[in-house]
């Protein structure tokens, strides 16, 4: 993840390294008069949480999300598929779920959203681990929310924001990319490891027919409580197929601890 950003004038900025327990004034309201400036000329990256909640939100399948609301990309410093929001075309390239009243699928926003105007450095987020996370502000000379007076941790912007719902849900994705991008760069998956990687990741309803209707549970030893579970349950069976990629990808055999 690149965690330089532009001053407007072509210079890099190097961001301020922020921890959870780091504090900051924002609000974000319909009174902030840059309101929704934000929602336009960006770019979002996907989670495979962010597709379950929003394809789930807009009733649609995974098919028919990523090929209305999705534009393919690849993952830098990887070979790795990647997702992106496709915006409207128009002139101000504006996400397809803004009006001028605001987000109207927020409940279920992604996770870049939900970060707003912090930006995480790290794609780790392993609860535990010793490196608490490297974030940052997203500094756009528009956003006019540092000016209000509601004081944050990063931590709590997290919690308020169900950032670290998203984080903990996602953490194994995000774990296969930070393992892919330590690999030398001559080291290429195979295309079927990408499709592979792509359908767990972005298309949950192809990836439950995969694991149903083919030989892949006769090949794959998968408890029977497990099996129940993931037949009705989309986080679980994202988990579960993190956990198999996983394997696959990188002979760690660990599908023993998305059981039960």
């Amino acid at each position: 993840m690149n965690s330089q950003q532009n001053d407007g004038n072509g210079a890099d900025i190097i961001p301020v390294r922020l921890g959870l327990d780091s504090t900051f004034e924002f609000e974000c309201h319909k009174d902030v008069k840059c309101f929704t400036k934000c929602c336009r000329g960006i770019n979002i990256i996907l989670t495979p949480y962010d597709i379950i909640l929003l394809k789930n939100r807009l009733g649609l399948s995974s098919e028919e999300f990523l090929a209305i609301y999705t534009v393919p990309k690849i993952w830098e410093k990887t070979d790795l598929p990647a997702v992106t929001l496709k915006l409207l075309d128009d002139d101000l390239e504006s996400c397809p779920f803004v009006k001028e009243s605001g987000c109207i699928i927020y409940e279920d926003r992604p996770t870049t959203c939900r970060y707003y105007p912090i930006g995480a450095a790290s794609l780790s987020h392993k609860e535990g681990a010793d490196d608490e996370g490297f974030y940052f502000f997203v500094n756009e000379p528009h956003c006019l929310g540092f000016e209000e007076k509601k004081s944050w941790t990063v931590k709590e912007w997290r919690q308020d924001q169900g950032v670290d719902t998203h984080d903990d849900i996602n953490a194994q994705w995000t774990d296969l990319i930070v393992r892919k991008r330590s690999f030398p760069s001559n080291i290429k998956l195979t295309d079927k490891s990408k499709e592979l990687f792509f359908m767990v990741s972005y298309n949950i309803d192809k990836f439950k027919r995969f694991v149903f209707e083919s030989p892949f549970l006769e090949k794959f030893a998968v408890d029977k409580e497990t099996v129940e579970e993931i037949k009705s349950d989309e986080i679980a069976l994202l988990k579960f197929g993190l956990a198999w990629l996983k394997d696959i990808l990188f002979q760690d055999k660990n599908l023993d601890a998305f059981k039960g």
